[in-house]
């Protein structure tokens, strides 16, 4: 038998047949799965999309990465590694820390945690970087990580290009690594979340985690921060059996809104299955979606640190409302748009030294003294109930003094990843020509075309849609606003909504406008 030299490695292969000795022999990693600012594949699925071994690969990889990045640093290589609750994730994380030790970095293992608490940990511990093994709200089949190269600091496009092209370059540092399991993580972030949270008066709040990994954070931390809680869907169950844990997710929020109203609630709060992102119900069920959560934030803290001598900046998503314009700018604000994405919004909150930065998908960013410029739903949420508990009136009272809009959700129609950037494409030149020719679109005509991320058309009465390739799945994004009326959106997305259906390549949505009520 021939003895293994160092030149020897598992050969990687973008596909290889399940139920077969290649799924066994080979690591399978598809190019695909390597996103914008985190990695995600089907590993349960028909056909899967990375093995177990892949995971090795991906573990070699970024010790690699890591030690070409800190050669000329003096402190000791190592790393966080946390699994967040589906069946498969520590079986994920224990080949991935395989990997990660082959490499010569030393791991410091945290266990079952949520994403925000492995953030927390980089702080706490004083660790930069990290590894999260989750899908975040994806359905149950998929896996994925969240990669850390610096506190409060992800993985952008940049990063995972480098990291891809060492995954398939196969060329890997070599050491002996070594790991160490540390415990009552969960316990100090919860202690840390409410440490700075002042509760006027005590509110009636009804959670729901959407038996995701949250369920062993979000309860306990309302709790002991002083509000009353009532937990719906809190119990861990990796089968998620209810539905997808998801802020954006109608059926989600709707859930929350009908606790709300059976037991008198104040407010309802849903995180999703990693803990990152926050969705808000108000006190008479209906969902606020959280963009405009955002807004309220903002108007709240904005004087707040305008007292203190400090310009109040906000970086929002193109998702968002354009609230963010016509509430906090006219107030002195400054607003920041980037493209949609965690890693961009807390890269540019870094950058910019916002007070906070919001993303419409519920992904919310506070900067000291208010956080440590992660996304934290759990914060987020302890943040604005603290805000409407000193604000003394009903959610849906503060609502209502904003200026009246009319959003849809968040739609996602299914598009492979192969070809979903070439519909955008193509759905922005007939955009533009339009735009060109003075053509109206449903009405009205266009404004303007935002293009950071897709194309946001706005329109001469300040209504705005928007379609952009999802960054994390295989579908586009659609969603949109009116400043007039409901049947001005109903017309809008309509329209946009029956072009992409002529796209073949364009497959069903999970979820569309509801039918249309009627005016108020």
């Amino acid at each position: 038998m021939t003895e293994p030299t160092p030149g020897d490695r598992i050969e990687v292969r973008p596909e290889v047949t399940s139920n077969s000795s290649d799924y066994f022999t080979y690591a399978m990693i598809r190019p695909t799965g390597f996103r914008e600012y985190d990695v995600r594949w089907r590993i349960i699925g028909d056909p899967p999309e990375i093995n177990i071994s892949g995971f090795v690969i991906l573990g070699k990889a970024f010790g690699t990465y890591m030690r070409r990045r800190t050669a000329n640093e003096d402190h000791a290589l190592q790393a966080l590694v946390g699994h967040d609750f589906r069946s498969y994730s520590q079986n994920v994380k224990n080949a991935f820390a395989l990997g990660l030790l082959s490499s010569g970095v030393d791991i410091v293992d945290i266990g079952l945690v949520t994403t925000p608490a492995l953030y927390f940990a980089q702080h706490h511990l004083d660790i930069p970087h990290g590894a999260m093994i989750t899908a975040s709200h994806n359905e149950n089949g998929w896996t994925g990580i969240k990669l850390a190269h610096g506190l409060s600091m992800t993985f952008e496009p940049p990063e995972i290009g480098e990291f891809k092209d060492l995954v398939y370059s196969g060329r890997f540092a070599e050491g002996a690594g070594r790991l160490r399991a540390v415990r009552g993580i969960l316990d100090a972030h919860i202690e840390d979340l409410i440490s700075g949270i002042r509760v006027a008066h005590p509110l009636k709040v009804v959670v729901n985690t959407g038996n995701g990994t949250a369920g062993l954070v979000t309860p306990e931390a309302f709790r002991r921060a002083g509000f009353e809680v009532v937990e719906i869907h809190t119990n861990l169950d990796w089968d998620f059996p209810n539905y997808n844990p998801n802020p954006e997710n109608i059926a989600f929020l709707q859930s929350i809104g009908e606790k709300v109203r059976a037991v008198g609630a104040d407010l309802g709060v849903g995180i999703d299955g990693d803990g990152d992102r926050l969705g808000i119900v108000d006190d008479r069920g209906e969902e606020v979606f959280s963009d405009k959560i955002g807004v309220l934030t903002g108007q709240h803290l904005l004087p707040e640190v305008q007292s203190r001598g400090e310009t109040a900046t906000f970086v929002v998503d193109v998702k968002s409302t354009n609230l963010y314009e016509k509430i906090l700018r006219p107030l002195g604000a400054e607003i920041i748009w980037e493209k949609t994405g965690h890693s961009y919004i807390k890269a540019a909150v870094r950058t910019n030294e916002a007070t906070a930065g919001f993303e419409r998908s519920g992904h919310m960013f506070f900067r000291p003294p208010y956080g440590r410029g992660y996304d934290d739903g759990t914060l987020a949420g302890l943040i604005f109930a603290s805000l409407l508990s000193q604000k003394g009136i009903p959610l849906s009272r503060w609502v209502a003094e904003l200026p009246r809009s009319y959003q849809s959700p968040n739609m996602q129609p299914h598009c492979s990843d192969e070809t979903k950037r070439d519909v955008v494409a193509s759905l922005r030149t007939a955009y533009e020509q339009e735009f060109a020719a003075g053509k109206q679109i449903a009405g009205a005509l266009i404004k303007e075309l935002i293009t950071i991320n897709g194309i946001r058309v706005r329109f001469t009465d300040d209504s705005w849609f928007l379609v952009r390739a999802s960054s994390n799945t295989p579908t586009l994004v659609v969603l949109g606003e009116s400043f007039t009326t409901r049947r001005r959106l109903y017309d809008m997305m309509n329209e946009v909504m029956a072009r992409l259906r002529q796209f073949p390549e364009v497959g069903d949505f999970d979820q569309t406008l509801p039918p249309y009520p009627g005016e108020d």
